[in-house]
């Protein structure tokens, strides 16, 4: 069976319970997630076999983390086992017209003190055929970019597909560098591109007429910049992007494009309402993807794997999205009811 393999930072997610605000009672809730792990879990979820590649201190967070990839079938045989602290971020979940926030705290974490040398990519890779990657962890440190294009430029040399999430975060980008000036060095390795309008500009340059606060997004406004991304990147086989349109913190709906050189795939929309936790659904959305790109007959029914996997996330508290295919088959095959199973 060939092998996956995600690389990136997996970190302590801290939130207050329910919607509460930030310390408005003394709890947080304490579980683990971050972009390419949440990848992970959900590809393993699958059936897929899948390694997820870090770098984490020897200490109890530090081992409870590995425990909870191990639980979901992770292989974490590659872990990096260095540093001194897990990343954290706190999560304060919105609600109507208050919006969810992220705190970081996550300088001088493990995988942000990685150092060309320190991963043996052309062991890691044996065995594999697809590799997946964001632009948070090339974020976070010189060397965590260095150590992503080392892991990109083996992938090349082995024939193995490359996805990447750009994953635009500027409250990350502290290093030196712009986003600009190291993310298309990395898209130029990738096969599988995904990223919204504000991804794109940010981090290549290419710009889209969308207003993402409008609540309403045209997928048709999307073919110019699919075209422009396509061309500029002669390597990509595929554009996906997950379309969000927020009516509220607790309403929203969700859909997703798909394009090559020849189509352009637009899925169906679902409406989401009373959104449990809508972080990790890009990452569900990105996992989804890489299933059905893997399995399914066709790039149509690849996107519509990949959103309505997505769909579901919203539906469930944490990082992680905890579905199976069948669940995920099940609501594709238009069976949204929510009907109890006996």
């Amino acid at each position: 069976m060939s092998r996956i393999v995600t690389f990136g930072e997996l970190m302590l997610r801290l939130s207050p319970p329910r919607h509460e605000t930030f310390l408005q009672s003394p709890s947080f809730v304490a579980t683990f997630g971050g972009a390419e792990s949440n990848v992970a879990v959900s590809l393993a979820n699958y059936g897929e076999e899948v390694a997820f590649v870090t770098a984490l201190p020897s200490n109890a967070i530090g081992d409870a983390a590995v425990r909870e990839l191990r639980g979901f079938g992770v292989d974490t045989e590659f872990i990096r086992r260095s540093g001194e602290r897990v990343g954290i971020y706190y999560t304060q979940t919105g609600a109507c017209a208050r919006p969810s926030v992220v705190l970081y705290d996550r300088s001088h974490s493990a995988i942000s003190e990685v150092r060309s040398g320190d991963f043996d990519w052309e062991s890691l890779l044996e065995g594999v055929d697809w590799f997946h990657v964001t632009g948070i962890t090339p974020a976070l440190s010189e060397g965590a970019a260095q150590v992503t294009l080392e892991g990109l430029e083996a992938c090349r040399r082995k024939g193995v597909t490359v996805s990447c999430d750009l994953n635009y975060r500027k409250k990350l980008w502290k290093w030196g560098k712009k986003p600009s000036e190291v993310m298309p060095e990395i898209v130029r390795h990738v096969t599988v591109l995904i990223g919204n309008e504000e991804d794109c500009q940010k981090t290549l340059g290419i710009e889209a007429d969308v207003d993402v606060t409008s609540g309403s997004l045209e997928a048709d406004s999307y073919r110019h910049l699919a075209d422009q991304v396509l061309k500029a990147y002669p390597n990509l086989r595929f554009l996906a992007v997950s379309l969000r349109e927020s009516l509220s913190a607790d309403s929203n709906n969700w859909s997703g494009l798909l394009a090559d050189r020849d189509h352009f795939y637009v899925s169906r929309k679902y409406a989401i309402n009373d959104i449990v936790d809508r972080i990790g659904g890009g990452d569900s959305f990105g996992a989804g993807l890489i299933y059905g790109l893997r399995h399914l007959d066709s790039p149509q029914s690849a996107l519509e794997f990949a959103v309505g996997a997505s769909a579901l996330k919203h539906t469930l508290l944490g990082d992680f999205n905890r579905v199976s295919v069948a669940d995920v088959m099940t609501l594709v095959g238009g069976d949204g009811s929510g009907r109890v199973q006996r």
